[in-house]
């Protein structure tokens, strides 16, 4: 049961509650070997403390480092801390229309997550706004135009990649036509088919034509492709159109499963299983760890007895292998002394001015 606990393990993504791992969360690690860990602004004090936690995180693994993952977007999406760069949000980069410039951001952004260890940000939003009053997407998106959002976002995608930080884009099929925030509610996207083919889906088809390495689903309802399951829980639109039509072999992360619009209608235990299922191949618990071991149990005692799932894991696994496989190195960070001087050097305020228009 141990081995298949560190199997299933590898398929959830992890928060963790302060600046530093407590002994009772060190051992909990140990014994589950989560595949990664997601770092916010509570774990986030100051630049050593972060590179001195993301050091800690990086030693947990007795093989294949973790994952250590943070939402760096720019703009109202922002876990570091001064004098870690405050970039201006993805519609601003939208707004000069200028790829190169866009590049040089994602790649800015980089080479700062790589100093302090971190190599996977759950960015670009390949989201297209196209329902200003969203609640959730907002000037988050690279723009209201699909054209727009994929030539702006794939370029900053492209800097991402080439300073060594595994991006992930979200939110698969496409968040910006909601009208409800799923941290709170299940939104429901009322679309046809060939209007999300139109605009939501062309960020992410041109993504996944590009291979991108990782992209994470919506807990967002599509009648027009599943009218039973949200994105996050439907076979149908991450095996059927993400798989199968559009032919995408990279790793699919869900987002959080402690959200609302999944945690109060299916539960951790059914959410967790039915996302699994539905082809998703590594699930995010962000806040309560208690929540994660839960699934994490559950998923155990089901894939002992389920062939199929067992399977379907499996080829999760196999999955986040390679990714981990390509992509992760031991601890990069520098120390927790040399981190300041180098993010002064970087001098990435004036990229910030140049992207505002003040230069």
């Amino acid at each position: 049961m141990n081995c298949l606990r560190k199997k299933i393990g590898q398929l959830f993504l992890v928060g963790i509650q302060g600046e530093t791992l407590t002994p009772d969360e060190r051992l909990l690690f140990e014994e589950y070997a989560f595949g990664g860990f997601i770092l916010f602004k509570r774990n986030c004090r100051q630049a050593g403390q972060v590179v001195s936690l993301c050091r800690a995180l990086g030693e947990l693994a007795d093989e294949t480092p973790p994952f250590i993952a943070i939402d760096q977007e720019g703009g109202r999406v922002h876990r570091l801390p001064p004098p870690f760069t405050h970039f201006p949000p993805a519609a601003r980069i939208g707004e000069t229309n200028d790829p190169d410039l866009a590049y040089r951001a994602g790649r800015a952004t980089a080479a700062e997550l790589t100093l302090a260890g971190i190599n996977l940000n759950f960015a670009p939003v390949l989201d297209v706004d196209s329902n200003s009053p969203n609640p959730i997407i907002g000037d988050r998106a690279f723009g209201a135009e699909p054209n727009a959002v994929m030539m702006m976002g794939w370029s900053w995608t492209q800097g991402l990649r080439d300073g060594g930080v595994i991006p992930c884009g979200k939110h698969f099929p496409g968040h910006g036509a909601s009208d409800k925030d799923s941290h709170l509610d299940l939104p429901l996207v009322a679309k046809s088919i060939d209007e999300l083919k139109a605009t939501e889906l062309r960020p992410f088809v041109h993504a996944c034509r590009n291979k991108i390495e990782a992209l994470m689903t919506a807990h967002v309802l599509y009648p027009a492709l599943d009218s039973q399951w949200p994105a996050t829980l439907s076979e149908k639109i991450v095996t059927g159109l993400l798989r199968q039509q559009l032919g995408y072999g990279g790793v699919v992360c869900s987002d959080d499963m402690e959200m609302k619009a999944i945690s109060d209608r299916y539960g951790v235990e059914d959410g967790a299983s039915l996302s699994i299922r539905a082809g998703v191949d590594m699930l995010l618990f962000c806040h309560e760890l208690s929540r994660a071991v839960q699934a994490c149990e559950f998923l155990c005692a089901e894939t002992e007895k389920d062939a199929a799932l067992r399977a379907r894991a499996d080829e999760s696994c196999a999955r986040i292998a390679r990714l981990k496989g390509r992509s992760l190195k031991s601890f990069t960070g520098v120390t927790e002394k040399e981190i300041v001087e180098r993010l002064a050097n970087l001098d990435h305020g004036r990229m910030v001015a140049e992207i505002y228009g003040t230069l």
